[in-house]
């Protein structure tokens, strides 16, 4: 591999994030190339690959946190970031530092140098990953999907496991226009032979996945989720499962047991294949795993929500877990979406539980639908009050200025917005 050679005027987070490159251009092609420039890192390491549409993050995190908890040194690569761009890079839930970053950015610029077609910043911050991860030494890593699969840049491994959590409709005329396309791109990452633990799906986007599998001689285990006893305690939520008893979250969405699950049957699937994970392992990473934007508790009087919820299926889980937490009390929304989501979809789910609206633009400017619009649209479904904001700030401190010591605020609609919310809470 090319030797690194320090150049303290390279900023790699210019170079990973070049606005003339965000056009999405699927395949395996570039990245492949990349990473034989730089010696196969990806091969350094087992891998547990998660493909998906809702709950991959989550489930990334708590299979992470479960194989830190065994005393596994484990690299954990997601997408998009939440609150800072190093923390789509972590080994044992610490984040890239500065220099490091810069240093294999630096090397993965060397590398790309020279390509017949330029490597995409998803494809770059990949190669970044897979390096670092090589470089940290990892025992394993977990490796979230970016888009779609198939012919996603994570896709060049051979993992010891792959999951695919819910799949729903999600970037329609990118990775398909039917359920059945999105979960072919989906089931993309079963490799021949390699065990593939499954949410359960919607039955068109099953028949895809089971299909796949067959094809690829790969055995599917699907998590009994009959056997979740799950309560509340305050906001905390607190669940059982096949054995692992009484597991108590940090993560508070009425939906996070499930994903929890798909971690403990990832987990198990790997003890299967030798790697030491105890259940008193499992229960004690499920407890002290932290994962922000994911119905999260961010501040009190009044209480203030913000989850990640950015598609219908989101936003579906998003009103279930308002409802359980708060039944009996109306929510004021501080809401912002991308245009190319199903946004009418979702705006239907929260309009029953709904005070009011604040609407904000998301940051991600060419496919963020406006304040303006989306209002419209809100108050075209049936919303009383949907008001348009200047800008994501004003519509959180307005939201939490108007709203009663009882009340609940919740922001949501788009992962790119996270970031600004919490710094609008800070403000």
């Amino acid at each position: 591999m090319t030797q690194d050679i320090r150049d303290d005027a390279f900023d790699a987070h210019a170079y990973l994030n070049q606005s003339s490159w965000t056009q999405v251009k699927l395949g395996l092609e570039r990245i492949t190339t990349l990473l034989e420039r730089l010696g196969h890192p990806e091969q350094a390491y087992p891998v547990v690959h998660i493909a998906g549409t809702n709950g991959k993050g989550s489930t990334s995190a708590f299979t992470a946190g479960i194989l830190q908890a065994a005393g596994f040194r484990t690299g954990l690569f997601t997408s998009p970031y939440i609150l800072e761009f190093n923390e789509r890079i972590q080994v044992n839930r610490e984040n890239i530092g500065d220099a490091d970053l810069h240093d294999i950015a630096l090397a993965v610029r060397q590398a790309a140098d020279g390509l017949e077609e330029e490597p995409t910043p998803f494809e770059l911050v990949t190669a970044v990953a897979f390096e670092y991860f090589r470089r940290a030494e990892c025992d394993i890593v977990v490796l979230e999907v970016g888009l779609g699969g198939r012919y996603d840049a994570t896709n060049v491994t051979t993992p010891a496991v792959c999951a695919i959590t819910p799949i729903a409709m999600d970037h329609v005329g990118v990775l398909g226009n039917t359920l059945a396309e999105i979960a072919g791109e989906k089931a993309g990452i079963i490799k021949p032979g390699v065990p593939v633990v499954c949410y359960t799906q919607k039955p068109e986007a099953e028949a895809v996945i089971r299909a796949e599998a067959r094809a690829a001689e790969a055995p599917v285990m699907t998590p009994r989720f009959g056997r979740i006893h799950a309560r509340m305690e305050g906001l905390q939520q607190v669940f059982s499962y096949d054995g692992i008893n009484d597991v108590k979250l940090r993560l508070l969405g009425a939906y996070q047991p499930c994903n929890a699950v798909m971690a403990i049957e990832i987990a198990r699937t790997l003890r299967n294949q030798g790697f030491d994970i105890t259940d008193e392992d499992i229960k004690r990473g499920l407890e002290e795993t932290r994962w922000p934007g994911r119905f999260e508790l961010v501040a009190t009087d009044p209480v203030t929500i913000v989850d990640g919820g950015h598609n219908e299926q989101g936003a579906e889980v998003l009103a279930d877990s308002l409802r359980r937490y708060f039944p009996d009390t109306p929510v004021t929304f501080v809401m912002g979406v991308l245009k190319d989501k199903q946004y009418p979809q979702m705006i239907n789910y929260v309009v029953p539980l709904a005070k009011r609206f604040y609407c904000a633009t998301p940051p991600e400017s060419e496919r963020a639908l406006s304040a303006e619009d989306l209002a419209q649209a809100l108050r075209e479904a049936g919303a009383a009050d949907a008001r348009p904001c200047a800008s994501i700030a004003e519509a959180v401190q307005t939201a939490r200025a108007q709203a009663g010591p009882d009340d609940v605020v919740c922001c949501f609609g788009s992962l790119y917005s996270i970031a600004t919310i919490m710094a609008a809470l800070e403000g």
